[in-house]
C-alpha cells in the first residue's frame, strides 16, 4: 500500500469517526422548571409535617467562621 493511499484513507476513516461522534453527542439543553412540572413529576407524600426551625449553634458559627478565614488568600 502506498504512503499516500494511507494517509488518504487514515483521513476519511477519521472524518468518518468525528462525523458519527458529532452525530451522536446529544447535550442537554438549558430548560426552566416550573413547580408544577415538578409537582407532577414527584409529588409529595401527604403524611409530611412542617418541621421546627433549627437553630445553628455556637459551635457550628465558630467552624463556618474559620473556614472563611482560611480561604482567604495569603497577601
Amino acid at each position: 500500500m502506498k504512503l499516500e493511499t494511507a494517509r488518504t484513507l487514515f483521513l476519511v476513516s477519521s472524518l468518518l469517526v468525528t462525523s458519527v461522534a458529532f452525530a451522536a453527542w446529544e447535550q442537554p439543553r438549558p430548560t426552566v422548571f416550573s413547580k408544577s412540572d415538578l409537582l407532577s413529576q414527584c409529588a409529595p407524600p401527604r403524611t409530611v409535617k412542617a418541621q421546627a426551625t433549627v437553630q445553628p449553634d455556637q459551635d457550628l458559627l465558630l467552624l463556618l467562621f474559620g473556614l472563611r478565614q482560611g480561604a482567604r488568600p495569603f497577601g
